[in-house]
């Protein structure tokens, strides 16, 4: 399985380079990785292109798919976390003012090396994601990025063999590397940690591709040599994932009363909310 770094697509220099070279998921530019992908009989982890907004609503997304050796998607993350940074004198990159923000969590993909699970960049920073997917399924979670030199240099070692530690996880981390343009450079060092928190594979800040073996088997002795989530205390804490629902295209009943779907603006698994077209009252 290869993976690719956040931005593997371009790195833009103003948000209106950035929304005028956003792509769709089925453009020319993704297709030929899904050429390559069926071509070579490879799994692709494609960690971060500027998508365009499907409904054209909003900004472009930061988004991380998965397509497997036949070319087919099978999977697809938005970045939940985005990277707003202002530091007078030294940085500033608000990547909400050109992106939009996922809602959603992806459960991790299953792959020839495991359980992929997908996340982008500032996403490492939060540990709480981690152990979810790692309470889902993970064996493998995933953090292509474009960390900037400060932050790199401080945090990133220090945070990819931290997640891999808490989760016992492998972690796989493609990184862009070098100036982009005047405004932009990234730290580099893409790595691979395994559950033990080693790092087994690492690249320099040059460009360059680094290998390493994923082993299901050792994942599972480590699991088993320190089996630390067989002793969380659930009944004292836990993590909730907030379950969001699809409204749809269906009338919703009110008693007696029929609500069309267009008056209603929340649905979670037992209610939903709504309002009257017409209030009998102002403010009512």
């Amino acid at each position: 399985m290869v993976f690719f770094p956040e931005c593997f697509d371009y790195v833009g220099e103003s948000r209106n380079e950035i929304e005028a070279l956003a792509l769709s998921e089925n453009d020319d530019y993704i297709s030929r990785y899904r050429t390559c992908a069926k071509e070579y009989g490879l799994w692709l982890s494609l960690g971060g292109f500027h998508q365009k907004d499907p409904a054209g609503l909003r900004k472009p997304f930061n988004t991380h798919i998965i397509v497997d050796d036949s070319g087919k998607t099978r999977g697809i993350y938005r970045k939940l976390h985005l990277f707003d940074l202002d530091i007078p004198g030294k940085v500033r990159l608000v990547e909400s003012e050109f992106s939009s923000r996922g809602d959603e969590i992806s459960k991790p993909v299953c792959t020839p090396v495991g359980n992929v699970a997908m996340s982008i960049c500032y996403d490492l920073r939060f540990a709480e994601l981690a152990l979810w997917y790692r309470m889902n399924g993970a064996h493998v979670l995933t953090y292509p990025s474009a960390f900037t030199v400060d932050t790199g240099c401080a945090h990133w070692e220090i945070l990819l063999r931290t997640r891999a530690v808490e989760t016992q996880c492998y972690v796989v981390a493609a990184a862009q590397t070098g100036k982009h343009n005047d405004k932009r450079s990234s730290y580099g060092h893409a790595m691979v940690v395994d559950p033990w928190g080693a790092v087994v594979a690492q690249c320099s800040e040059t460009i360059d591709v680094c290998f390493a073996e994923i082993s299901l088997n050792y994942l599972d002795e480590v699991r088993k040599l320190q089996p630390v989530f067989e002793h969380r205390r659930s009944d004292l804490y836990s993590l909730i994932v907030v379950q969001r629902n699809e409204i749809g295209n269906k009338a919703y009943m009110f008693g007696s009363h029929s609500v069309p779907p267009e008056h209603v603006f929340y649905r979670s698994t037992y209610t939903f909310c709504f309002v009257n077209r017409s209030p009998v009252l102002p403010g009512r």
